[in-house]
C-alpha cells in the first residue's frame, strides 16, 4: 500500500501529528510531506490521501491567518498552506480513499474545523472519503499537543489502513 500524509504546521504540532498517522499507517511507502512541497499531482499508484491543517479562524489557515500567527511569535511560516496546495491540486482520476484531520485548540473550545472545510474540497475534486474528519487538540495557540493526542493519532492512522478495502 502506498499512502501520503500532506500536512501544513506553524508551531510544529499539526506536524507532529501526521508524523504519527503515518506510523499508525505504517509500511516502507507511507511518505510525510508538507503543504509547502507536496506534489499539486498524485502519483497514479496512491491508495490514501491524508492532509492534516490547523483550524485558523473557524477554517483551513490563509495566507492573513499565518501572518497573524507570525505576529504571535510563530517562526516557521508555510509558503503555501493546505487551502492552496488543494486548489492547485489536480483531481485524481479516480476515487482515491482520503481522510483528512486538523488540530484546534482544547480550551476555549471554538467552532469550525479546517479537516472539514478541507474534506469538502477534497471530494469536489473527485476524492472518496474514508472516515470522517478528525479532529487532534492542542493547548494554547502554540501547543504543546494535548494529552495522549499523539497515541490517538497513530491509532487513527492504523484505523485508516482497516478501512481501506484490501486487494
Amino acid at each position: 500500500m502506498r499512502a501520503v500524509v500532506v500536512f501544513e504546521s506553524i508551531w510544529g504540532n499539526t506536524e507532529q501529528l501526521a508524523r504519527e498517522v503515518a506510523a499508525g499507517i505504517g509500511g516502507e511507502r507511507t511518505e510525510v510531506v508538507d503543504a509547502a512541497s507536496a506534489p499539486v499531482a498524485l502519483d497514479s499508484d496512491i491508495d490514501l490521501l491524508v492532509v492534516g491543517g490547523p483550524t485558523h479562524a473557524f477554517s483551513m489557515s490563509t495566507a492573513a491567518t499565518r501572518e497573524a500567527a507570525r505576529q504571535q511569535g510563530a517562526e516557521h511560516i508555510p509558503t503555501r498552506g493546505i487551502r492552496e496546495w488543494m486548489e492547485a491540486l489536480a483531481s485524481p482520476g479516480r476515487a482515491v480513499p482520503v481522510a483528512t484531520f486538523d488540530t484546534r485548540v482544547v480550551s476555549p473550545r471554538l467552532p469550525g474545523s479546517a479537516a472539514k472545510k478541507a474534506m469538502k474540497r477534497l471530494v469536489a475534486l473527485g476524492f472518496r472519503p474514508v472516515a470522517e474528519p478528525e479532529t487532534f487538540g492542542v493547548h494554547g495557540y502554540s501547543g504543546p499537543v494535548a494529552d495522549g493526542e499523539l497515541e490517538r493519532a497513530r491509532r487513527w492512522g492504523t484505523e485508516l489502513v482497516g478501512i481501506l478495502p484490501s486487494g
